[in-house]
């Protein structure tokens, strides 16, 4: 299969590329990295890319947090904007299959029960309980402690930043391309993913990128809150074969079909620092109890759909792959 991977020349788009490839498929790196107006927001470049292409693997976004709103227009540029001209160009060319990079941040806050009213749903966390280290949502009916679990796919969403939004957003537009071309759709809904080529300190670099970067440097990892927010990592190239086993699924036409992408072991922040520090020999992380506005508490979901229905399994374990991160190069 002729496949176009937007974001190819990226850190999760060049494992993909490199994961097609030891399937026998035959990838086309579109990124604006290549310096040759490989910009997804270019109708006349992609539809010369689309050409010959059986299937479209979208990695190229813009990623992180960002700053407040400050960024929206950038982020709705290059993700949805990006993400429209795409499938446009998709539609006329008769391109019929998809395989978007998703992300958990759409649900917001991840799952939460408590013990006198059952599943619930806490709103944005206050300033100022963060501000007194109070970190962890309560129960909106009676603020009570709450136990996290796992997210499933038909959770409802909750995008609580502008890169949250905008990712909705490309779920939505994939969704309403496969209804009217006929087209196969799936977002990977991925978790925290980690590993070689991980590009360094950006402001919308991921935490693990943060915290290597400061080991290379010497310094100790600042870990946010109180370490214990639990998230799911999982390695990129663990995420790079669960792309390429949904291109190459029998799924249905004219829907978007939505799997999370996660290891299936949640990990707190704080575990994930001391891991990476371990294996990198140090320095040791510290907790600063600072926070970011925007950032959820928990996010683990439950990526148990994916294995059933694709068959995938994620091969590299966290002690593994940390032991393989501390020593791997990292993208200026």
């Amino acid at each position: 299969m002729r496949v176009l991977v937007t974001g190819g020349a990226g850190f999760i788009g060049s494992h993909v590329v490199e994961a097609l490839r030891s399937r026998g498929h035959e990838p086309v790196v579109f990124d604006v990295r290549e310096g040759t107006g490989a910009d997804v927001r270019n109708p006349e470049a992609v539809a010369r890319a689309l050409s010959g292409v059986e299937a479209v693997c979208h990695q190229a976004a813009m990623v992180g947090l960002g700053n407040g709103v400050a960024d929206a227009p950038e982020y709705v540029s290059r993700n949805d904007l990006g993400t429209a001209v795409l499938l446009a160009a998709m539609a006329d060319a008769g391109v019929r299959r998809l395989v978007l990079a998703g992300s958990m941040v759409v649900y917001g806050e991840g799952r939460y029960e408590c013990g006198r009213h059952g599943v619930v749903r806490p709103g944005p966390r206050a300033v100022a309980d963060l501000e007194a280290g109070r970190f962890e949502p309560t129960c909106p009916l009676c603020d009570e402690g709450l136990s996290p679990g796992l997210v499933g796919e038909d959770a409802p969403t909750d995008p609580r930043n502008v890169y949250a939004a905008t990712k909705l957003t490309q779920e939505h537009l994939s969704a309403a391309w496969a209804r009217s071309a006929g087209g196969c759709a799936v977002s990977l809904r991925y978790h925290n993913v980690y590993g070689p080529r991980m590009p360094r300190d950006t402001p919308y670099a991921g935490v693990a990128s943060f915290f290597r970067s400061a080991l290379a440097r010497g310094e100790a990892p600042r870990v946010f809150e109180d370490g214990r927010q639990r998230r799911d990592f999982v390695h990129v190239r663990d995420v790079a074969s669960a792309n390429v086993a949904a291109l190459e699924a029998d799924l249905p036409e004219g829907v978007l079909t939505v799997y999370n992408t996660g290891s299936g072991e949640p990990r707190t922040v704080g575990r994930m620092a001391q891991a990476l520090a371990d294996a990198y020999g140090g320095p040791q992380p510290v907790v600063t109890g600072e926070y970011r506005l925007g950032d959820v508490r928990h996010i683990t979901a439950d990526s148990s759909r994916l294995r059933a229905e694709l068959g995938w399994q994620p091969e590299v374990g966290f002690e593994e792959g940390m032991i393989e991160f501390a020593h791997a190069g990292l993208r200026g």
